[in-house]
């Protein structure tokens, strides 16, 4: 009888164990914590006696382009937003129709998630004004405010995707003969700062993204 009973008592502790692996466990398997990319400083300052010491990571800067439907879009706009930013053209026939293809996975996945944005900025301003992207937009049904699409001065541009984004590793000033070809996306959080810069033509490798962008979702709660 004392055997049985003790028995019993194993039973419901594994029974237990099990009921709190599957309520815990898959949380914190299914959300990790994402790097910081870029370069950092460090910012010692005192409250009264004491010294505090924090880390600056790289930030995207400030911006301002235009959007598809002709009106301004800036920094204030993704601030405490996650967002996966790209840079494309619109008569690209090479690589951009599948860069967009995939983004429209990401677009459709978080459509109705108020906290995600998608933008993606074109390297060819001189064709992509906002006429141009609207009409770009609607292959991909893409809504205005959800899926932004922006163009601007070549050289903000230009300069924002090396130094802001990191997407491009090439030298340019934006000028006349300069030109960014790239199909890289970047995961940036609701601070501007990047957290995962990914293949834009690899499905697998955006379904990770995909995955990384839940992991942001956690920290905003």
């Amino acid at each position: 009888m004392k055997d049985n009973l003790i028995g019993i008592i194993i039973i419901a502790i594994i029974f237990a164990g099990s009921i709190i692996y599957m309520t815990v466990k898959p949380s914190s398997v299914a959300y990790k914590k994402l790097t910081v990319l870029g370069n950092h400083s460090l910012d010692t300052h005192y409250h009264g006696d004491k010294m505090h010491i924090d880390t600056l990571w790289h930030r995207v800067p400030d911006f301002s382009f235009i959007d598809q439907e002709g009106n301004f879009f800036t920094h204030r706009e993704v601030n405490n937003k996650i967002y996966v930013t790209d840079f494309f053209f619109s008569t690209c026939q090479t690589i951009c129709p599948a860069m967009s293809g995939e983004m429209e996975r990401v677009y459709q996945k978080f459509l109705n998630d108020e906290r995600v944005l998608i933008v993606s900025h074109t390297v060819d301003p001189e064709t992509d004004n906002p006429e141009q992207l609207s009409k770009y937009a609607q292959q991909f049904d893409a809504k205005a405010g959800k899926w932004i699409f922006l163009t601007g001065e070549k050289a903000e541009l230009y300069q924002i995707a090396r130094k802001g984004y990191m997407l491009e590793a090439s030298i340019g000033s934006g000028g006349a003969d300069d030109f960014i070809h790239t199909q890289n996306f970047a995961l940036v959080d609701g601070k501007r700062r990047i957290r995962g810069i990914y293949d834009g033509l690899d499905p697998q490798e955006i379904n990770m993204m995909m995955k990384d962008m839940q992991s942001l979702l956690k920290e905003l709660e």
